[in-house]
C-alpha cells in the first residue's frame, strides 16, 4: 500500500459511477482491483469477470464447470494472474489459480475436512498468502502459500486460541481476513458467538492473539470487514445480516493494531459488509452494505452517507475505489 500526502477534507466528495454492464446476474462479493483499469470481480454461480479498461468492458474469465461454487473472495497480482476463493462445507471450498488472464484455471486446493469451511483469504505479497476456515475442533483453521497460492498448506493449531462457542467468520466480502504493513501483520474478524472477536498475528499467521471489540454480536451477526491502513489505524464494520437497516454500534476503529477498538462516534448506523480505506493515509475510507455507502473523513471516529444503492465489496487501489454487489453490478470512484 502506498501512503502519500492526505488531501484536505474538502476535497474528498466520494460518489459512484457505473461501470459497464458485466453481462453476469451473480452476486459479486469478491473483489480485487489492480489499478485504475484492472480490476477483477468473483461471486455466485462461478462467476468471474476481469477488465483491463476501467470498466468499459468486462470478460466473464471464470472456471469451467464451476457453476455450483460461490467464489466469494479473489486476489489479483496483475491483469494476467489471480486467485479465487470457493467457500462453503467439505470439497465446495476450493482454491482455483489462473496465469493468463482467466483463460485457464488450476484447482490448488480443494478442502476434505467435512467440518471446515474456508470463508476467506488475503497475501501478504505476490508469494505468501493465507486463508481462513470457521472452527475445526474448538479453533480456527489457518491455510498457508508460499508460492502464490499454487500450493497450500494447514497451519499447525497450537498458536491459536480457542474459538467461542457459536463462533465464526463471514464470508461476506473477501475481507474478514486482512493484512496490512510490513509483510507479516493479519487480523481476522467474527461473530456469531458471545463477542465479536479481531484476532491479530505479527507472524504470517502462525501465532495469534485475540481481543474482544464492541461491535455487538449473534447468530447472524459480528463484525463482516476489517481494513487497516498501517500496522496500527484498523477499521471494522458490521452488524446483522438479518437486520440490514439497524445495526447500533456496527462500526468501530483502533489506533493500536487492534489491541482494542472504540465504537464510531457516529456510526452509518446499518448492517456494512465491506470497508476500505483509500491508500492515501490513514483518515479516508468508504464502507458498503445492501442499505449504502458511507466515508469516514477522520479514520472512522465518525461516518456520512453518500449513497443508498446496494452494494456488497469495496477495494481501494491508488485513488480509485471499486464497489460490487448484487446482479453483477460494478462500480468505480476516482479521487
Amino acid at each position: 500500500m502506498t501512503v502519500g500526502i492526505t488531501p484536505s477534507a474538502e476535497s474528498f466528495d466520494p460518489m459512484w459511477t457505473a461501470t459497464a454492464d458485466t453481462g453476469v446476474t451473480a452476486r459479486l462479493r469478491g473483489l480485487s482491483p489492480v489499478s485504475d483499469k484492472v480490476a477483477w470481480a468473483s461471486g455466485s454461480a462461478g462467476a468471474v469477470l476481469r477488465t483491463t479498461d476501467g470498466g468499459r468492458s468486462w470478460q466473464l474469465v471464470g472456471p469451467p464447470e464451476t457453476a455450483d461454487l460461490q467464489f466469494r473472495d479473489i486476489e489479483a497480482f496483475d491483469a494476467d494472474s489471480a486467485v479465487i476463493l470457493a467457500i462453503g462445507p467439505g470439497e465446495s471450498s476450493r482454491v482455483y489459480r489462473t496465469d493468463d488472464g482467466g483463460a485457464s484455471w488450476t484447482e490448488t486446493f480443494r478442502n476434505t475436512d467435512e467440518n471446515a469451511f474456508y470463508d476467506c483469504m488475503a497475501f501478504f505479497d505476490h508469494r505468501r498468502g493465507i486463508a481462513l476456515s470457521d472452527p475445526v475442533g474448538g479453533k480456527f483453521r489457518i491455510l498457508s502459500t508460499s508460492d502464490g497460492g499454487r500450493s497450500w498448506s494447514v497451519n499447525p493449531n497450537d498458536g491459536m486460541p480457542a474459538a467461542l462457542e457459536g463462533e465464526f467468520a463471514f464470508a461476506a466480502s473477501g475481507t474478514c481476513l486482512v493484512t496490512a504493513g510490513f509483510g507479516r501483520d493479519a487480523w481476522f474478524a467474527t461473530g456469531g458467538g458471545a463477542e465479536a472477536r479481531v484476532f491479530h498475528s505479527r507472524d504470517r499467521g502462525r501465532t495469534w492473539r485475540v481481543t474482544d471489540s464492541p461491535i455487538p454480536s449473534g447468530p447472524s451477526a459480528g463484525i463482516y470487514s476489517l481494513a487497516f491502513a498501517t500496522p496500527w489505524h484498523g477499521l471494522a464494520v458490521g452488524g446483522d445480516f438479518a437486520v440490514p437497516e439497524s445495526a447500533p454500534d456496527g462500526a468501530a476503529y483502533s489506533r493500536d493494531g487492534g489491541k482494542t477498538w472504540t465504537v464510531s462516534s457516529t456510526i452509518p448506523g446499518e448492517y456494512r459488509s465491506g470497508v476500505a480505506f483509500i491508500p492515501s493515509g490513514i483518515h479516508r475510507a468508504i464502507a458498503v452494505g445492501p442499505t449504502g455507502s458511507d466515508h469516514t473523513r477522520d479514520g472512522g471516529r465518525t461516518w456520512t452517507r453518500f449513497d443508498t444503492s446496494s452494494l456488497d465489496s469495496v477495494q481501494c487501489v491508488h485513488r480509485t475505489c471499486w464497489g460490487s454487489g448484487a446482479n453483477g453490478r460494478v462500480v468505480k470512484m476516482t479521487l
